[in-house]
């Protein structure tokens, strides 16, 4: 199976020349040939700039304790790219890979698709034919002109929209704003996290257009965090003292996120239970994000400058000081903004390439770092700039690894001993 599943993701990994295309009509067109799986699917569909993974695992995970089938496609991946396909939290087989990409292979390469099209239709043929109860969809790009986009969901939902990804989204917060608000279908309920308000102005805007109740956080639910746990008010559902494994404020708002989804859900129907919403949300990982590992090593990919943000939130809140930074960013990044939120926590800093085609060069960010007077040093690979950290920090320093995934999947390859199988619940 080994050789047949590597040759089925070399191709996919050829699709990538193709770029990114934005435009639903290649999407259409392939789904159409497999007589539209994704109509026969009940479908949540989430867009925003950042926490739609985690978010969108609480989710799975709330289903899974509840027993109720759920589909999860997610992008992108750390380590496997089986880790985008999931249903019951576990990932796709490689055997099933390998068949879904022969049989759709034959109409892909004649409609000319990309990569994102053809996994988005692998992931909606393989939940459709499995029989979810439920499928979770994660956006890849935006959202008005994603490929998930060919979706009819029955609920939408809202992570946090910061800048990113401006090129092709826009130039300005609202312009990024509407390009996810594009998910938004007639009367379909919307469910939205905290939002700066000309984001909120955008998504009202649009919901009043279309006639769709926008259920909005402080205003339709609310959440809080102390020494007794988490807390969750709204949509009729009240919840104390939840544990969960996901840390920081920011991920505490992509919880009551899924919890405010979850609580919608259950007016309308869906058998999920108290014990079952709070099992679910304190059994979620994501890995990768606020990741802790061995020998005080933090893990984050936080990679654009709202991702770092909530880093140096959860820095502060955490009193961690003197930390000694392995970094790396892919070239589209804006590397002043992304440092200098965490420079003022970083006693050392070493900077190398993630393992990707185009990533900015580490004398840059070893250059913005000796502006602020912090000493830094550049290394051709994560493993060097890896080993030099672990060197060169005394005991009882973190060591944290921040910047793109791929640099979070480098290290974690190199930290732990199998990453074949993620799991994102305990």
């Amino acid at each position: 199976m080994g050789n047949s599943y590597q040759a089925s993701l070399d191709y996919l990994y050829s699709l990538q020349l193709f770029g990114i295309k934005l435009g639903l009509q290649n999407t259409r067109d392939l789904l159409e040939r497999f007589d539209n799986p994704q109509r026969k699917l009940r479908i949540i569909h989430i867009a925003g700039t950042n926490g739609k993974g985690s978010t969108a695992a609480a989710l799975a995970n709330i289903f899974k304790s509840a027993g109720i089938r759920a589909g999860l496609y997610t992008s992108p991946h750390l380590h496997s790219f089986t880790e985008r396909v999931r249903i019951d939290t576990r990932q796709i087989s490689e055997a099933e890979v390998v068949k879904l990409t022969d049989e759709l292979r034959p109409h892909a390469e004649e409609l000319r698709t990309t990569f994102f099209e053809f996994t988005t239709v692998l992931a909606l043929l393989h939940f459709q034919r499995s029989g979810v109860d439920w499928t979770i969809l994660e956006t890849g790009l935006g959202g008005r002109l994603d490929a998930t986009n060919t979706v009819d969901p029955e609920l939408c939902l809202i992570t946090p929209i910061a800048f990113d990804h401006t090129g092709p989204l826009g130039d300005t917060l609202a312009e990024i704003a509407g390009e996810k608000a594009g998910i938004f279908k007639s009367g379909v309920p919307v469910i939205s996290s905290r939002q700066q308000p000309e984001v909120e102005q955008v998504l009202q805007q649009r919901a009043a257009e279309l006639d769709l109740p926008l259920l909005q956080a402080e205003q339709d639910y609310r959440w809080g965090f102390t020494a007794q746990g988490l807390s969750f008010r709204g949509l009729e559902c009240e919840l104390d003292g939840l544990q969960p494994k996901l840390t920081g404020r920011h991920q505490h708002q992509n919880l009551a996120l899924a919890m405010a989804a979850t609580a919608w859900l259950q007016r309308t129907g869906v058998p999920i239970s108290e014990v079952a919403l709070r099992q679910g949300v304190e059994q979620t990982r994501w890995p990768g994000r606020l990741e802790w590992l061995a020998d005080d090593v933090l893990l984050d990919g936080a990679h654009n400058a709202a991702g770092a943000e909530v880093l140096a939130a959860y820095l502060e809140q955490r009193q961690l000081r003197n930390l000694h930074l392995v970094v790396g960013l892919k070239a589209d990044k804006q590397a002043e903004e992304l440092l200098a939120p965490l420079l003022p926590y970083v006693e050392r800093l070493y900077a190398t390439r993630p393992p990707v085609n185009d990533s900015i060069a580490p004398g840059k960010l070893v250059q913005l770092a000796e502006n602020s007077g912090i000493l830094a040093a550049e290394y051709a690979e994560p493993q060097g700039a890896l080993i030099a950290a672990q060197q060169g920090r005394k005991d009882g320093q973190v060591l944290l690894v921040a910047g793109s995934l791929f640099l979070i999947a480098a290290v974690r390859e190199k930290l732990l001993s199998a990453t074949e199988l993620l799991s994102i619940s305990d």
